[in-house]
């Protein structure tokens, strides 16, 4: 970006009433929208608003530029793919170690295919904005919800399960360059589910005390 100061990429203020909340809701929306239509080049700060239905200004009140705007929506999508480990974590306790990998597995690549057609995008914006520090905060919000899960198998016995959840969590967001650089058809997810499951699967079996 050139030898001049960074862009601030943090939200200017977070909504806390209904109305701000929706008018939030509705540009991060809008901004999906304009991806999917016009391409993350053609994207600006007016179109976006446009398709909103808010003026420039209003946007501006939240987001102090376009990469700001991206910064967000990368944001709010690796949250949901860390909210459907933390409750897939949380809606298998005590299960096997089996159940685990495949519910960890499957909860990802659903989130992640419920915006396939970004996924690319979203890729793009990653690499573009520098978002290896968000990414380490995903990985490890994740890596939180499979140790807990883990420790709670009922054949687990494992010496480190938060290392073993780490690892886990790493390899799962290290998919990204391999499965988001395309558009994955619905065949290629369901493949890629079962090739992560078996490799899940393979690695915490082999990691249990006998």
């Amino acid at each position: 970006m050139g030898n001049g100061s960074p862009l601030p990429l943090t939200p200017r203020k977070s909504p806390r009433q209904g109305r701000s909340i929706a008018t939030v809701d509705a540009i991060f929306e809008a901004t999906i929208q304009v991806l999917a239509s016009d391409g993350l080049i053609r994207l600006n700060t007016t179109r976006v608003a446009r398709r909103a239905g808010v003026s420039v200004g209003t946007l501006y009140q939240y987001f102090a530029n376009k990469q700001a705007l991206l910064f967000a929506v990368l944001e709010r999508h690796l949250a949901v793919l860390a909210g459907a480990i933390e409750d897939a974590c949380g809606d298998n306790p005590l299960v096997m170690v089996e159940t685990v990998a495949e519910a960890v597995v499957m909860a990802y690549l659903r989130a992640q295919m419920a915006q396939a057609e970004l996924s690319p995008t979203l890729y793009r914006i990653a690499l573009e904005l520098d978002a290896r520090g968000l990414i380490d905060l995903t990985v490890r919000r994740s890596a939180r919800a499979i140790e807990a899960t883990l420790s709670s198998a009922i054949d687990g016995g494992f010496a480190d399960p938060g290392l073993l959840a780490q690892t886990l969590a790493a390899a799962l967001y290290g998919t990204v360059p391999a499965f988001c650089h395309r558009v994955l058809s619905p065949a290629d997810g369901i493949e890629a589910q079962r090739q992560l499951t078996i490799m899940f699967r393979s690695y915490l079996l082999a990691h249990q005390r006998p």
